[in-house]
């Protein structure tokens, strides 16, 4: 077969094992990382479809590059200066202890020496960014505060892998003499390019593109971004993926920041499926078999320790308990760079033999496969009573319109609003709530509506009406109360919880007040007369005398007090003649407030 031909074929069978598993693992809620990876060793061990899974995991790891550039869009380096102490910190104290428990139980282990277990430990301390960072997309979890400690130490183990390499060039002995000095410098330099770069050229260079409005150009300036970033950065000895998470960084403030988003997703979303799949490819099924028992005993110590040692350090730097198990079981397998440096450590054989790093890189691939089953099982040792809280990031807050609480009479409003042109400052406490949001393309900032401070950052000084759309009475009046004191500028429309607490609303002052099953209700009945055979105008009007008396009832209760309008409406009854007079009218109308029927009214 003709290497065209070769290369068409199995391209067919990596789409082909992407459409087929992925749809089945996730409805079997194991996740899609874990199809691919099933896909990857159906077509390459088993069926031997495609021989050589090296090639098509270095093609595929530009899947990992794209990942990282999207990841850096979303981080401002504002944001990033702020999350410096999770990164060095947290990221360093879990690579150097990791390491060195990972180093102690390779050398017990008797599998290599001294030197050869310094490289497999610390190569085990990585964590695999590409499937972390996967399953939190899926769970919508990145922008969470156990997201981004997660995303904090993968970033620092992205850049271990500097020293790391150098440390294989120290422990190999000296015929390699090689000063780690100078290639650190040229690190540093490279990075420093990067940010100039980033600063003064890229978003200069997009403007020029987009006035051409040559959309392909587009398109092929942002994979020329990326690609070269990454290059930049692998010719200076690090990560392909750190340089294009610096470039995304870099172009995070820009104007074009969700054009390149766009342009970029679908690249990412297949080349890091196929990187998933060329993962399986490359599981040596051999190796496997032949130490069998050491690999069933190793990938669970391995991945035990590594999430004892990362939900320790988190606890001690101030996560929540629900937090640190979330990161515990996230993070507890070996990651690509392992590969990378199991591989350069072999190149010798000094430090280790080929069977040794083949035996490592086996684990660190099962310890990937076993992820999606990992952060499940994290769902057994979270505690309840915990509330879930993101970052309050209020970063490009503040419209004409504020919303406070995205319940469903809250969407409705929004879309409403959204409909009409109008933009509309989101506040939600419920994180759940604003990864689904989040879903439906909706920008909702995390906060509670009762804070002073919350209300002022998401930009309430420029609300010219504050709208109130929670579903608990007693929050709601909270929210009322602080906004007509502290901001009386602002107009309050609010969601009333009943009869009652519309009264009491307008009692105090607010401009407008609705009970969410009002209109429903009255849309209900007269869908129903229609069904029933009344005509749509006789209908209609029926809708609107109950209505109206509703209205006029309210404002007598309102005006006159709630003991002197109830006594005002069963004394004397308002009776408005509809167009079609109803068999039966009703003298008291309420949604969900137990008012007293006619009968009991009677009785007293």
């Amino acid at each position: 077969m003709s290497a065209p031909n070769a290369l068409f074929t199995e391209t067919l069978l990596l789409l082909g094992g992407a459409v087929v598993t992925a749809p089945i693992f996730k409805k079997l809620g194991l996740g899609t990382v874990l199809g691919y990876l099933a896909a990857g060793v159906v077509i390459g061990p088993i069926l031997h479809g495609i021989g050589d899974g090296e090639s098509v995991l270095g093609v595929a790891e530009l899947g990992v590059v794209f990942l990282l550039f999207i990841i850096g869009l979303e981080l401002k380096p504002s944001r990033l200066w702020q999350m410096r102490r999770d990164i060095f910190g947290l990221g360093t104290a879990q690579v150097v202890i990791t390491g060195i428990l990972l180093t102690g139980a390779a050398y017990l282990s008797g599998v290599t020496g001294w030197r050869g277990s310094i490289i497999a430990g610390f190569g085990l301390s990585l964590s695999s960014t590409a499937f972390a960072m996967q399953i939190l997309e899926e769970q919508g979890d990145v922008n969470t505060r156990y997201g981004q400690r997660s995303f904090s130490m993968l970033l620092l183990q992205d850049l271990a892998i500097v020293p790391l390499l150098a440390l294989v060039t120290v422990l190999d002995g000296p015929k390699e003499a090689t000063n780690p000095v100078p290639d650190f410098a040229i690190a540093v330099g490279a990075v420093g390019a990067m940010i100039i770069a980033g600063r003064y050229l890229l978003t200069p260079l997009f403007q020029v593109i987009a006035r051409t409005g040559a959309r392909e150009a587009m398109i092929a300036a942002a994979l020329f971004v990326v690609m070269g970033s990454a290059t930049l950065m692998q010719l200076a000895g690090l990560s392909m993926a750190m340089g294009a998470f610096l470039s995304g960084v870099m172009l995070a403030e820009s104007s074009y920041r969700h054009e390149l988003e766009a342009d970029i997703e679908p690249f990412r979303g297949v080349l890091l499926a196929i990187f998933f799949i060329a993962v399986g490819l490359s599981l040596q099924l051999q190796v496997i078999l032949d130490n069998v028992l050491l690999i069933i005993v190793a990938v669970p110590i391995i991945m035990v320790i590594k999430a004892a040692v990362i939900y320790s350090i988190c606890r001690v730097s101030g996560s929540p308990h629900n937090d640190a198990i979330r990161i515990a079981f996230l993070l507890p397998q070996g990651g690509e760079f392992g590969f990378v440096l199991f591989s350069t450590a072999s190149a010798s054989g000094a430090l280790l033999t080929g069977s040794t790093a083949s035996l490592l890189i086996a684990i660190v691939t099962l310890s990937m496969a076993l992820t999606p089953l990992s952060t499940a099982l994290a769902k057994r040792f979270l505690r309840d009573d915990a509330h879930e809280e993101l970052d309050e990031d209020f970063e490009g807050a503040g419209s004409d319109v504020m919303m406070i609480g995205f319940s469903r009479f809250g969407q409705i409003a929004a879309q409403i609003l959204l409909a009409g042109g109008r933009d509309v400052t989101v506040i939600d406490y419920s994180a759940d709530r604003i990864r689904q949001a989040s879903a439906f393309g909706f920008r909702i900032y995390f906060g509670d509506g009762t804070r002073k401070d919350v209300l002022r950052s998401a930009g309430i000084d420029k609300a010219k009406i504050v709208m109130v759309c929670t579903h608990d009475r007693e929050i709601t009046d909270k929210i009322v109360e602080l906004v007509q004191t502290e901001y009386p500028h602002a107009k309050l429309f609010v969601r009333s919880y009943d009869r009652i607490h519309s009264i009491a609303l307008r009692n105090n002052g607010v401009d407008y007040e609705l009970r969410e099953t009002v209109e429903s209700g009255l849309l209900f009945g007269r869908r129903t007369l229609e069904a029933l055979g009344i005509g749509e105008a006789d209908a209609y009007a029926i809708e609107e005398d109950i209505r109206k008396r509703d209205e006029q009832r309210l404002v007598l209760q309102t005006t006159e007090g709630l003991q002197a309008g109830r006594d005002m409406l069963f004394s004397h009854p308002v009776k408005p003649e509809p167009l079609m007079k109803p068999k039966r009218t009703m003298d008291v109308f309420d949604d969900d407030l137990a008012a007293p029927t006619e009968k009991q009214t009677a009785d007293a």
